[in-house]
């Protein structure tokens, strides 16, 4: 479940739209209707293996556990999950119309089934059309749809992921924004003061996209000079996708990161830097000139308000940007930044800007040149 404080705060973000996974929202109303099309994705998956259909069930049926009732759910579930999936992606047919609602809902929290069946059930249906095929990755085309950051290289990510490390789909797909290595830990809590993107900005911190090989969700600071409190700061940030399912699935991954006592609190970091950076649509407005963030809500002010409530009623975590930030507060905070940047917005914005300081410099030099030479001449 779902905390409760997050669950009261959003509960469209943690119940299922169309399909209902395990045993907690079987009988939500919402979800009655789809029920009895998940027979009819059994029956399919069933009619594409060369074996008989009784055999196949029986096996499955064996996994579970010796409740009937509650085995079937079990077997139910997991087969219409991987039938949707081969009949959607694997036989080319996305012509379904629930397709984001369905995908969405296999992430939810609250619709979890353990991985483990999931992977047993695999062996005994998929596994037979495609025996070289992982679980993983035949879940690919569903993580990449659930993915909210700019990935290269999903593939060459889950190759990498374990079986036997994964909890449930939802886990599977936190999986992908870990660090390749153990080697990046927290480092306290976040203390960023008040400055948001556009204060950044006027302070001279530019905001660029990482691709980091060793952390999806990294950032970096970067200064093109020694001294760097005279040169332009940039950020590196990790490129986040911003559409109507954005709120859900980072609230879904900060609730199970959060109920998690062994997971790594990654996005919810990430979340409370985001809450940070964003006040206004100005400040959307500014990362996606920026292009570390893709808006395809359309609506900045939609987009704002969703980072000012995503970390409403969260608690604090060590974050992983920590060091990140300390270097930037200082920055931002000291004398030069500041009005190297002012003099940045005041005289170099345009060309005509430019064109006129240079100008009204040479008309001031050769003023100054003909002072002196009258006074010189005066004097002689």
């Amino acid at each position: 479940m779902a905390p409760r404080t997050l669950r009261v705060l959003s509960p469209h973000s943690f119940s299922p739209r169309v399909v209902s996974i395990g045993p907690l929202h079987r009988d939500d109303e919402n979800v009655q209707a789809f029920e009895r099309q998940k027979a009819t994705y059994l029956s399919n998956l069933m009619n594409h293996i060369n074996s008989s259909p009784r055999i196949i069930m029986n096996s499955c049926m064996e996994k579970p556990c010796d409740d009937v009732e509650f085995a079937e759910m079990m077997v139910m579930d997991p087969c219409f999950i991987l039938g949707f999936i081969h009949q959607t992606f694997e036989l080319n047919l996305e012509d379904v119309f629930y397709l984001g609602d369905i995908v969405v809902d296999l992430v939810l929290l609250e619709n979890q089934i353990p991985f483990f069946l999931l992977d047993e059930i695999f062996k005994c249906t998929i596994a037979k059309l495609y025996p070289d095929m992982s679980l993983v990755a035949f879940m690919s085309p569903v993580l990449a749809i659930l993915n909210l950051f700019d990935l290269d290289a999903l593939s060459d990510i889950t190759e990498s992921i374990s079986v036997n490390k994964i909890h449930h789909i939802l886990s599977l797909l936190h999986e992908c924004y870990k660090p390749k290595k153990d080697d990046i830990i927290p480092e306290g809590f976040l203390t960023t003061g008040n400055h948001s993107a556009v204060d950044l900005d006027k302070a001279g911190v530019k905001f660029k996209p990482n691709r980091s090989p060793r952390w999806v969700l990294g950032m970096e600071m970067e200064f093109p000079c020694f001294l760097w409190s005279w040169c332009k700061c940039t950020l590196r940030m990790p490129v986040l996708n911003v559409h109507d399912f954005t709120e859900m699935i980072l609230r879904n991954l900060i609730a199970y990161e959060l109920e998690s006592r062994q997971t790594g609190k990654y996005i919810t970091s990430y979340a409370f830097v985001m809450d940070t950076l964003v006040n206004s649509q100005d400040d959307v407005a500014k990362l996606i000139d920026s292009k570390v963030l893709v808006n395809v809500m359309g609506s900045k002010e939609e987009a704002a308000n969703m980072f000012n409530n995503i970390c409403k009623q969260v608690s604090e975590v060590e974050s992983f940007y920590t060091q990140q930030w300390k270097t930037l507060d200082k920055y931002s905070n000291n004398y030069w930044p500041k009005h190297i940047a002012w003099m940045r917005k005041t005289y170099f914005n345009s060309p005509w800007n430019i064109i006129a300081l240079i100008a009204g410099s040479i008309l001031f030099a050769l003023t100054m040149v003909q002072t002196i030479f009258t006074i010189n001449g005066s004097n002689k």
